[in-house]
């Protein structure tokens, strides 16, 4: 039986670029800015003439720093959450590390117990899109020293770093935008806000920019699961006399459901305008297309990887909040009034 290929070395990647081992661990390691580019470059091309592929669990199981980085997402079905995982492991990959991801399902049992499992990997550091409001597994996991993020989550009880959507901005730009387009009422649609902080911020902040703007509004709390309840709640609101509605979707699933749900009533996209909170890949593809409001989910990763590591430097700063605006993306789904 022909013996499987013999993995190169460390040693043998320094030996072929020319450099210490020393350098070629700390390209491995997440420290490959304190190389010049030039040694960067030797290394990477020994590695790759040599077929080298370093081995982060390894570096582990020896006490030294694993290069892993441990990310946990509430739904991993979720379009933002693949979004964002995109950007976070991009972000990894530049830094020389690697990335584990587990999903929670919106459990709180299966959070505390992928926490538990993402502990024992030795990872340097965690980004986590919490399932609900509160966790004794992520305060006791801050207070151990671990490096953590926040993604899209606020937890009073959680000394972290936290990055995510501009709920307060993002809401506004929607509501401007609907009311330049002679959208006089408007229909907000949210799953159900006490499970995540980020929903919570964007609803009252819908509530209190509609009583300023005097705008006409309803809310509609509900699953995606529940497609009739959304069915009904569109019928009610279109057939309702008033101003021009429109709907303002919380969030990427939530724009599906009532897109399918506008579709199985017959309404005008347009006539009745829908907006998202979310860029989803076929937003543009539709007839009309979908006004979103895309967050910079790259920038988003990045921005999480630049706080854990500047936490395993020992930063001794007070826990910063990292918040980016939207983009506005206006299709034919919040077309402006036909003249008479």
């Amino acid at each position: 039986m022909p013996q499987p290929p013999r993995r190169a070395t460390i040693l043998e990647v320094a030996h072929e670029a020319g450099v210490s081992k020393t350098s070629v661990s700390r390209y491995y390691s997440g420290e490959r800015e304190r190389l010049s580019e030039t040694m960067r470059e030797r290394i990477v091309s020994a590695a790759e003439r040599l077929g080298y592929q370093p081995n982060p669990m390894a570096r582990g199981l020896k006490g030294g720093p694993s290069g892993l980085v441990g990310m946990l997402v509430a739904d991993i079905r979720n379009p933002f959450s693949v979004a964002i995982m995109h950007g976070v492991e991009q972000a990894c990959r530049q830094a020389g590390l690697s990335l584990m991801v587990c999903n929670s399902d919106n459990d709180p049992n299966q959070e505390k117990a992928q926490l538990a499992l993402l502990s024992s990997y030795r990872i340097e550091g965690l980004v986590v899109n919490a399932a609900g409001r509160h966790s004794e597994a992520l305060h006791s996991l801050a207070q151990s020293g671990t490096p953590l993020v926040l993604l899209d989550r606020t937890l009073s009880d959680v000394n972290a770093d936290q990055v995510g959507l501009d709920n307060a901005a993002a809401v506004d730009m929607a509501l401007d935008h609907l009311v330049e387009r002679g959208y006089g009422r408007v229909l907000f649609i949210t799953e159900p806000p006490s499970l995540a902080s980020s929903r919570q911020a964007r609803l009252e902040r819908f509530q209190a920019r509609c009583a300023a703007l005097k705008l006409p509004a309803n809310t509609l709390i509900t699953e995606v699961t529940t497609p009739r309840h959304i069915e009904q709640a569109l019928k009610e609101f279109h057939r309702t006399r008033g101003p021009r509605p429109a709907i303002l979707c919380a969030n990427g699933q939530i724009t599906q459901a009532v897109i399918r749900s506008v579709k199985v009533l017959g309404l005008a996209v347009g006539e009745i305008g829908v907006l998202g909170i979310d860029e989803l890949d076929w937003c543009d593809l539709t007839d009309p297309g979908i006004t979103t409001l895309a967050q910079p989910t790259d920038a988003i990763g990045k921005a999480a990887i630049d706080c854990l590591r500047q936490r395993q430097t020992g930063s001794g700063d007070p826990p910063r909040s990292h918040l980016f605006l939207p983009r506005l993306i206006a299709r034919g789904s919040t077309q402006p009034p036909l003249l008479a």
